[in-house]
């Protein structure tokens, strides 16, 4: 099959202000919890000229959802009712939540219902997102809008967040890449998939085709989410001039780290801080990268692409920002780890299997760290996320105190990846957290397993049961 490229707007075709998801409304009920309320609706959008593109999104929007905005200590509901036509659910990805809040496919939302989820907000400051997780559909969903950032603030003194640029839309921003291609009525192409999954030739950075952004300050923090079902991208400026590398999934780094350009497959997150000059426009591009793969999947995943995000446009004067702090998180790295396990990747399965949703494949500790050895007999790049866990990849490379916070985790073709990981401290015996590709088309085909997590003296159950635990 022929590779989608990404496409360029047409010439004469005029740049679009990069639209910026408002904020979620929030209000206090009377036991004092901030209460979100979440509505999944089809709606329709219009990406290219003239054509009009049914959609689904959250929240009143026709494509995507508002931006959820929480901090640590809040203690949170989050309300999400299905307007759609068909079951879905809503995952909090990267949020440390109990397994019955967690939105995965064992808690589905039938149409016209309205789901609960509800948990006390404990985790430092990070960029999370959430979107859809129905069994064997979540591209599908994804594809056609359902997703949004979930930001958690930790006001910590002890937390270089307070110092970063924070003035959501202005010089804190978010940028949510997704691509898609469409068909000859306007609607999404669901169907040209490769062994990769769905690469769409017109990429959106908020929804927003050829975007961008203008800037009134010195420095500008953007917030950079994959949302893509199966493109990777290499984040970097036209010249690939330095960026500075401020957090990953599970939140900042210890320090900032300078680098000229950022990878993200499928689910993770990268905060960046860029300094821009009175006048002087700059371009955000996704440039060609190694996933480690051969010639023709590298291509599948979209990695031999090079094209335009964003173009920064800032004002002839510029309000000056404050210099990154030299210490961003006090976090302590996390210990060697208590036990390992092995997870062999290969023909969209892990350890030969494929997901059963009553089947148990692991019981872990709860707060344990352990080792996850990630090995990937695969010719396709696969990327591992765990529920309700925080992740250090093991590099020898690396010193202990500068690992990065992940909870999605690139493992190449033909190569292991070993990971310290510490699961949430909620415990459930009988409804399980997952662990799956998210590379959206390999998790759907059943490259996802599923594990509890249970307290001292807990018994684990031995099957689960097939029914909402909501």
């Amino acid at each position: 099959m022929r590779e989608r490229q990404p496409r360029r707007p047409p010439p004469g075709r005029r740049a679009t202000p990069l639209a910026i998801p408002p904020l979620a409304p929030s209000t206090r009920d009377a036991a004092g919890r901030r209460v979100v309320e979440l509505v999944a609706a089809p709606g329709t959008s219009s990406f290219l000229p003239g054509v009009a593109t049914p959609t689904w999104g959250y929240g009143g929007l026709p494509f995507g959802g508002p931006t959820v905005r929480v901090a640590r200590g809040d203690d949170v509901v989050l309300r999400v009712t299905n307007r759609l036509p068909e079951t879905t659910t809503t995952h909090w990805h990267g949020a440390s939540v109990p397994a019955r809040a967690d939105g995965g496919p064992h808690q589905p939302i039938a149409p016209g219902a309205t789901w609960e989820a509800s948990w006390r907000v404990d985790q430092p400051a990070a960029t999370l997102w959430y979107h859809p997780h129905p069994h064997g559909q979540t591209e599908r969903h994804v594809l056609r809008g359902l997703f949004g950032l979930f930001l958690v603030d930790d006001d910590d003194d002890d937390s270089g967040w307070v110092a970063l640029p924070s003035t959501y839309g202005v010089d804190d921003v978010p940028l949510v890449l997704t691509d898609r291609s469409f068909a000859p009525d306007g609607s999404f192409d669901e169907q040209h998939r490769n062994a990769v999954g769905l690469l769409g030739d017109t990429v959106l950075v908020n929804g927003t085709v050829a975007p961008y952004l203008d800037v009134t300050t010195t420095r500008v923090r953007l917030r950079v989410l994959n949302a893509s079902s199966a493109r990777s991208y290499r984040v970097a400026f036209e010249d690939e001039a330095p960026l500075t590398l401020v957090g990953t999934d599970g939140g900042l780094l210890p320090a900032p780290r300078t680098v000229t350009g950022v990878v993200l497959t499928p689910g993770e997150r990268a905060e960046v801080v860029v300094d821009v000059a009175p006048g002087r426009r700059r371009v955000l591009r996704s440039l060609s990268h190694d996933l480690g793969a051969v010639n023709g999947v590298t291509r599948a995943a979209g990695a031999d692409d090079s094209f335009d995000l964003l173009e920064l446009r800032p004002a002839d004067r510029l309000t000056a920002s404050p210099p990154v702090p030299a210490r961003l998180s006090r976090e302590t790295p996390l210990p060697e780890g208590d036990r390992t396990r092995r997870f062999v990747l290969s023909n969209n399965r892990i350890n030969g299997r494929a997901m059963d949703m009553s089947r148990v494949d692991e019981v872990v500790p709860a707060a344990a760290t352990e080792v996850w050895e990630f090995t990937n007999r695969h010719t396709l790049p696969h990327n591992m996320h765990v529920h309700d866990a925080r992740m250090q990849v093991l590099d020898p490379d690396v010193p202990a105190g500068e690992r990065a916070w992940k909870d999605t985790v690139a493992v190449p073709p033909s190569t292991t990846v070993r990971a310290l990981v510490r699961v949430g401290p909620h415990t459930d015996p009988e409804v399980p957290y997952m662990l799956h590709c998210h590379l959206l088309r390999h998790e759907d085909d059943g490259m996802m397993l599923q594990f509890l997590v249970v307290g001292p003296g807990q018994r684990a159950a031995t099957t689960i049961a097939s029914h909402d635990h909501g």
